[in-house]
Protein backbone atom coordinates (compact mmCIF):
# COMPACT_ATOMS: atom_id res chain seq x y z
CA UNK A 1 0.00 0.00 0.00
CA UNK A 2 1.59 3.25 -1.15
CA UNK A 3 1.53 6.41 1.00
CA UNK A 4 -0.73 9.22 -0.23
CA UNK A 5 0.34 12.87 -0.37
CA UNK A 6 -2.50 14.67 1.43
CA UNK A 7 -4.54 14.21 4.61
CA UNK A 8 -8.00 15.63 5.36
CA UNK A 9 -9.78 15.38 8.72
CA UNK A 10 -13.35 16.38 9.53
CA UNK A 11 -15.17 16.61 12.85
CA UNK A 12 -18.82 15.63 12.64
CA UNK A 13 -21.47 18.12 13.75
CA UNK A 14 -24.57 15.95 13.44
CA UNK A 15 -23.28 13.29 15.82
CA UNK A 16 -20.15 12.32 17.74
CA UNK A 17 -17.74 11.19 15.07
CA UNK A 18 -15.10 12.08 12.52
CA UNK A 19 -13.69 11.27 9.10
CA UNK A 20 -10.05 10.96 8.09
CA UNK A 21 -9.17 10.68 4.40
CA UNK A 22 -5.81 10.24 2.72
CA UNK A 23 -6.03 11.54 -0.84
CA UNK A 24 -4.19 11.92 -4.11
CA UNK A 25 -5.94 14.39 -6.42
CA UNK A 26 -3.49 14.24 -9.31
CA UNK A 27 -5.30 12.98 -12.41
CA UNK A 28 -8.64 12.41 -10.73
CA UNK A 29 -9.05 11.25 -7.14
CA UNK A 30 -7.77 8.27 -5.24
CA UNK A 31 -8.72 8.20 -1.55
CA UNK A 32 -8.64 5.89 1.44
CA UNK A 33 -10.69 6.94 4.44
CA UNK A 34 -12.20 6.01 7.76
CA UNK A 35 -15.49 7.27 9.20
CA UNK A 36 -16.33 6.89 12.90
CA UNK A 37 -19.77 7.65 14.32
CA UNK A 38 -22.10 6.62 17.12
CA UNK A 39 -25.43 7.27 15.37
CA UNK A 40 -27.62 5.29 14.89
CA UNK A 41 -25.26 2.81 16.57
CA UNK A 42 -21.48 2.93 17.08
CA UNK A 43 -19.71 1.88 13.87
CA UNK A 44 -16.52 2.19 11.85
CA UNK A 45 -16.68 2.63 8.09
CA UNK A 46 -13.61 2.26 5.87
CA UNK A 47 -13.56 3.09 2.18
CA UNK A 48 -11.33 3.14 -0.87
CA UNK A 49 -12.42 5.36 -3.75
CA UNK A 50 -11.06 5.92 -7.23
CA UNK A 51 -12.32 8.20 -9.98
CA UNK A 52 -11.51 8.55 -13.65
CA UNK A 53 -9.28 11.49 -14.66
CA UNK A 54 -12.46 13.53 -15.28
CA UNK A 55 -13.63 12.79 -11.69
CA UNK A 56 -16.50 10.45 -12.53
CA UNK A 57 -16.48 7.52 -10.10
CA UNK A 58 -14.74 4.35 -11.23
CA UNK A 59 -15.27 2.31 -8.06
CA UNK A 60 -15.70 2.49 -4.31
CA UNK A 61 -15.13 -0.27 -1.78
CA UNK A 62 -16.81 0.25 1.61
CA UNK A 63 -16.76 -1.85 4.77
CA UNK A 64 -18.88 -0.95 7.81
CA UNK A 65 -18.68 -2.82 11.09
CA UNK A 66 -19.81 -2.71 14.68
CA UNK A 67 -20.39 -5.08 17.59
CA UNK A 68 -21.74 -8.35 16.18
CA UNK A 69 -21.91 -7.41 12.49
CA UNK A 70 -19.90 -6.42 9.41
CA UNK A 71 -21.01 -5.47 5.91
CA UNK A 72 -19.15 -4.63 2.71
CA UNK A 73 -20.02 -3.39 -0.75
CA UNK A 74 -18.02 -2.79 -3.90
CA UNK A 75 -19.67 -0.45 -6.41
CA UNK A 76 -18.15 -0.17 -9.88
CA UNK A 77 -19.06 1.96 -12.90
CA UNK A 78 -18.00 0.68 -16.32
CA UNK A 79 -19.39 1.55 -19.77
CA UNK A 80 -22.15 3.58 -18.13
CA UNK A 81 -23.47 0.72 -15.99
CA UNK A 82 -23.05 0.09 -12.27
CA UNK A 83 -22.34 -3.23 -10.63
CA UNK A 84 -22.59 -3.91 -6.89
CA UNK A 85 -20.96 -6.80 -5.02
CA UNK A 86 -21.85 -7.29 -1.35
CA UNK A 87 -21.07 -9.41 1.69
CA UNK A 88 -22.59 -9.56 5.18
CA UNK A 89 -21.83 -11.28 8.47
CA UNK A 90 -23.79 -11.02 11.70
CA UNK A 91 -27.18 -9.36 12.09
CA UNK A 92 -27.24 -5.56 11.81
CA UNK A 93 -31.05 -5.54 11.98
CA UNK A 94 -30.99 -7.21 15.38
CA UNK A 95 -28.42 -4.72 16.69
CA UNK A 96 -30.47 -1.77 15.42
CA UNK A 97 -33.68 -3.19 16.87
CA UNK A 98 -32.04 -3.71 20.27
CA UNK A 99 -31.01 -0.05 20.19
CA UNK A 100 -34.56 1.07 19.40
CA UNK A 101 -34.04 1.80 15.69
CA UNK A 102 -35.78 0.54 12.57
CA UNK A 103 -34.14 -2.27 10.64
CA UNK A 104 -31.68 -1.66 7.84
CA UNK A 105 -32.07 -2.44 4.17
CA UNK A 106 -29.85 -5.03 2.55
CA UNK A 107 -26.39 -3.90 1.42
CA UNK A 108 -26.09 -3.01 -2.27
CA UNK A 109 -28.92 -2.37 -4.71
CA UNK A 110 -31.37 -4.89 -6.16
CA UNK A 111 -31.48 -3.26 -9.61
CA UNK A 112 -28.26 -1.37 -10.49
CA UNK A 113 -29.96 -0.04 -13.65
CA UNK A 114 -31.75 2.42 -11.35
CA UNK A 115 -28.38 4.20 -11.20
CA UNK A 116 -28.13 4.64 -14.97
CA UNK A 117 -26.97 8.18 -15.72
CA UNK A 118 -25.26 8.61 -12.34
CA UNK A 119 -21.55 9.42 -12.39
CA UNK A 120 -20.95 10.25 -8.74
CA UNK A 121 -21.06 8.21 -5.57
CA UNK A 122 -22.25 9.85 -2.35
CA UNK A 123 -21.14 8.08 0.83
CA UNK A 124 -23.60 8.94 3.58
CA UNK A 125 -22.16 11.34 6.17
CA UNK A 126 -18.91 11.83 4.21
CA UNK A 127 -18.05 15.38 3.12
CA UNK A 128 -15.27 13.99 0.92
CA UNK A 129 -17.67 12.67 -1.70
CA UNK A 130 -19.24 16.11 -2.25
CA UNK A 131 -16.00 16.96 -4.01
CA UNK A 132 -16.71 14.52 -6.84
CA UNK A 133 -19.49 16.46 -8.64
CA UNK A 134 -17.85 19.79 -7.73
CA UNK A 135 -14.69 18.81 -9.60
CA UNK A 136 -16.39 16.77 -12.35
CA UNK A 137 -18.64 19.70 -13.28
CA UNK A 138 -15.95 22.35 -12.78
CA UNK A 139 -18.16 24.26 -10.35
CA UNK A 140 -15.36 26.35 -8.82
CA UNK A 141 -15.09 28.18 -12.16
CA UNK A 142 -18.72 27.86 -13.26
CA UNK A 143 -21.18 30.74 -13.53
CA UNK A 144 -22.54 31.67 -10.11
CA UNK A 145 -26.22 31.03 -9.54
CA UNK A 146 -26.61 28.41 -12.29
CA UNK A 147 -27.85 25.10 -10.83
CA UNK A 148 -26.61 21.67 -11.92
CA UNK A 149 -28.87 18.68 -11.31
CA UNK A 150 -27.19 15.29 -10.97
CA UNK A 151 -28.10 11.71 -10.20
CA UNK A 152 -25.91 10.07 -7.56
CA UNK A 153 -25.38 6.59 -6.17
CA UNK A 154 -26.08 7.22 -2.48
CA UNK A 155 -24.50 4.67 -0.14
CA UNK A 156 -26.39 4.69 3.16
CA UNK A 157 -24.27 4.18 6.27
CA UNK A 158 -24.06 1.90 8.19
CA UNK A 159 -26.42 -0.38 6.21
CA UNK A 160 -24.52 0.11 2.90
CA UNK A 161 -27.83 0.04 1.07
CA UNK A 162 -27.46 1.94 -2.22
CA UNK A 163 -30.21 4.16 -3.61
CA UNK A 164 -30.51 6.58 -6.49
CA UNK A 165 -30.58 10.21 -5.31
CA UNK A 166 -31.36 13.42 -7.22
CA UNK A 167 -29.11 16.27 -6.09
CA UNK A 168 -28.57 19.90 -7.09
CA UNK A 169 -25.28 21.77 -6.88
CA UNK A 170 -25.25 25.53 -7.38
CA UNK A 171 -21.99 27.56 -7.40
CA UNK A 172 -22.34 30.80 -5.45
CA UNK A 173 -18.85 32.25 -5.93
CA UNK A 174 -16.08 32.72 -3.37
CA UNK A 175 -15.63 28.95 -2.94
CA UNK A 176 -19.24 28.48 -1.83
CA UNK A 177 -21.51 25.78 -3.26
CA UNK A 178 -25.17 25.23 -2.40
CA UNK A 179 -26.05 21.55 -2.13
CA UNK A 180 -29.69 20.47 -2.17
CA UNK A 181 -31.62 17.21 -2.20
CA UNK A 182 -35.37 16.66 -2.02
CA UNK A 183 -35.47 17.26 1.73
CA UNK A 184 -32.26 19.12 2.62
CA UNK A 185 -30.04 22.01 1.57
CA UNK A 186 -26.80 23.51 2.85
CA UNK A 187 -24.27 26.10 1.73
CA UNK A 188 -20.88 24.40 1.58
CA UNK A 189 -17.56 26.19 1.85
CA UNK A 190 -14.75 24.47 -0.05
CA UNK A 191 -11.04 25.06 -0.55
CA UNK A 192 -9.36 25.85 -3.88
CA UNK A 193 -9.32 22.15 -4.78
CA UNK A 194 -13.02 21.66 -4.08
CA UNK A 195 -12.65 19.78 -0.79
CA UNK A 196 -15.22 20.69 1.86
CA UNK A 197 -14.04 23.00 4.62
CA UNK A 198 -17.43 23.59 6.24
CA UNK A 199 -20.66 21.65 5.76
CA UNK A 200 -23.22 23.24 8.11
CA UNK A 201 -25.04 20.64 10.13
CA UNK A 202 -22.77 17.79 9.07
CA UNK A 203 -19.02 18.38 9.41
CA UNK A 204 -16.21 20.89 9.75
CA UNK A 205 -12.67 20.33 8.60
CA UNK A 206 -10.05 20.63 11.33
CA UNK A 207 -7.01 19.74 9.22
Amino acid sequence: MSPLPASLFWERRDTSGSEHALVDARGGLYARGTVLAIDPIPFTCRYELRTEPGWSTAHIDVTAEGAGWVRSVRLELAAGRWRATTAEQGNLDAVLSAAGHAGAGLPGIEDPDQLYGAYDVDLGGSPLTNTLPIRRLGLLKAEAGVSHRISAAWVLVPSLEIVQADQIYTPLGDNRIRYASETFSAELTVDDEGFVVDYPGLARRVQ
